[in-house]
């Protein structure tokens, strides 16, 4: 028997910008990324959320107006390419065909680039169709929503939905460069501008005490979604989320435990369950105030801090039931989200605020009694639990 042990480091460098008005002529930072690049001259597929399109009706102009300025640096190679945002731009294939499609026609190489604009749905779907064209095209992101500037559009991972499932297929792909631009968020609904908000209560609960306290002493200016208050929340969730990746060892997922998805086994299948209702954030606000509450009912969080957590979600505005949560089949999802992640089952559990703790095995009945919990204290009047589900709680 012979054996060749192969081993090797690839090293990923991108930078997450901060900016605003990004397509303004003199604004540096697009061009500088570009520049980063080592070419003179660099074509450009243009790929829009549609409800970017239509909050921003004027963003074409401006972006074709920047890339006049700075020829030959850019050439956009064909008008912008919609695609519909949410999660239907996930669950439909077509948007990822086309885009690639779009890649074969224009001649787009792994030396050009793809410049993804919208929430964190596109950017992920955007993002596997970049990942996976010429095994790899180089991806500009720019985040259009709360979710995806301190989130879903600064990381490594990109996927769509198939087999009912969330993000069943998806590369981990660095993108090559992200650009928020605070602009962006001024035309943002409540709603939108609420749900980035879950990521931040996650990360902090998991990994900075400190930084759970100011959100906490920030609620207020939070909740009416005050400009300094929001942007200390984004750029803080984004440099714990990034320092994550970088630190953790383990940024391509290869074992079992992802910390980072602290109150997602519940929220994945909350966001099915609904039918995409729920936004993303809204189900992840519901995950964490579940998983908040079996923390203390396993002892490992004092009462009194599953308090703050649920306080805090519920002074942000979150509403922490919903109907799909009464739907949860816990031993399903579970099931689900350990197949997922491959391994053991490996949960996320708060044993204090900033700390985590993984659990690999749940007590069912506890996490039912928990369910129940949340909708006797946030739900509206429904009838009587059924038979089997009483006995269960």
């Amino acid at each position: 028997m012979h054996c060749i042990q192969q081993e090797f480091t690839v090293r990923y460098r991108f930078p997450v910008i901060f900016t605003q008005d990004v397509f303004a002529i003199d604004n540096p930072v697009l061009a500088d990324v570009l520049c980063q690049g080592g070419h003179p001259h660099n074509k450009i597929l243009l790929v829009l959320d549609s409800e970017v399109a239509r909050l921003h009706p004027d963003l074409p102009d401006a972006i074709h107006r920047y890339a006049q300025a700075h020829q030959p640096l850019m050439t956009l190679v064909a008008p912008p390419f919609v695609v519909r945002g949410g999660e239907i731009c996930k669950h439909d294939p077509q948007e990822v065909a086309q885009i690639h499609a779009l890649v074969e026609r224009h001649q787009i190489d792994r030396h050009a680039y793809i410049l993804a604009i919208g929430g964190g749905a596109v950017l992920d779907a955007v993002g596997y169709a970049a990942a996976t064209a010429h095994r790899g095209v180089r991806l500009i992101r720019l985040p259009s929503t709360v979710l995806a500037q301190n989130d879903a559009g600064i990381g490594v991972k990109n996927g769509v939905n198939a087999f009912g499932k969330k993000n069943f297929l998806g590369s981990f792909a660095p993108p090559f460069a992200v650009i928020n631009d605070r602009d962006f968020l001024a035309t943002l609904p409540a709603r939108s501008l609420r749900a980035g908000m879950a990521e931040a209560v996650k990360v902090a609960l998991i990994r900075d005490a400190r930084f759970f306290a100011a959100l906490d002493a920030q609620r207020d200016a939070l909740a009416r979604f005050a400009p300094d208050a929001m942007q200390m929340m984004i750029e803080h969730c984004a440099r714990l989320h990034l320092a994550h990746i970088a630190e953790a060892g383990d940024p391509f997922e290869q074992g079992s435990s992802r910390p980072l998805d602290f109150g997602h086994w519940a929220a994945h299948k909350l966001e099915e369950l609904s039918h995409s209702q729920l936004s993303h954030g809204e189900a992840v606000a519901i995950g964490i105030a579940l998983d908040t509450l079996y923390s203390a009912a396993q002892g490992l969080l004092p009462d009194k801090d599953a308090e703050r957590v649920i306080a805090l979600l519920t002074a942000l505005g979150f509403a922490l039931d919903h109907p799909a949560l009464q739907a949860l089949d816990v031993d399903t999802a579970l099931a689900d989200f350990r197949e997922h992640l491959g391994g053991a089952l490996s949960i996320p559990l708060l044993a204090g605020i900033g700390h985590k703790q993984e659990a690999h095995a749940i007590e069912v009945n506890t996490m039912q009694r928990c369910i129940a919990q949340l909708h006797a204290r946030f739900g509206s009047p429904v009838p009587a639990l059924s038979p089997c589900l009483a006995h269960s709680v």
